[in-house]
């Protein structure tokens, strides 16, 4: 393969267009977000993969799966729970098993954030997608999005 094979210049353009719709999709979420709530679109995130997590055993995560799931690395990662935790809607305590281990749970504030943030988060994203199929190279993409089955339906 050389550097201007067609099938690596078709791969290169379509994670241009991706890069292009997760930016467009995360910058429409942010300014939503921060208007309305004060949360950052990544600060939203982190609540709602907490949230989650209280359905599963022990409601809460260890600093490293907060870090995969948000994709951030654990520094960034132990930068945005302190400021969550700093404003009541996170806690972190010691594993009782481990003490090496530090787990990070929601707050009843953040949880009742969260509440109020979903349905503009929401509404965001759906006007976000709106936008973006309009275009003819993100319009496959978004196609594509729209046609990922709930993990809930399943």
């Amino acid at each position: 393969m050389t550097a201007t094979d067609p099938s690596l210049t078709a791969l290169a353009e379509g994670w241009c267009a991706l890069s292009l719709l997760h930016g467009r999709i995360e910058s429409h979420l942010e300014r939503a977000l921060q208007s309305r709530h004060g949360l950052s679109a990544r600060e939203y995130s982190l609540l709602d993969v907490l949230s989650r997590q209280r359905d599963g055993e022990g409601g809460h995560l260890q600093m490293k799966q907060v870090a995969d799931a948000v994709v951030l690395s654990q520094s960034a990662t132990t930068r945005l729970v302190t400021r969550l935790e700093n404003r009541g809607l996170l806690s972190r305590y010691l594993c009782p098993t481990d003490r090496r281990g530090i787990y990070t749970d929601v707050t009843d504030a953040g949880l009742t954030l969260l509440r109020q943030a979903r349905p503009t988060h929401d509404a965001a994203l759906r006007e976000a997608l709106g936008e973006a199929v309009q275009d003819p190279q993100l319009e496959p993409l978004v196609r594509a999005l729209e046609s990922v089955p709930s993990p809930s339906a399943g």
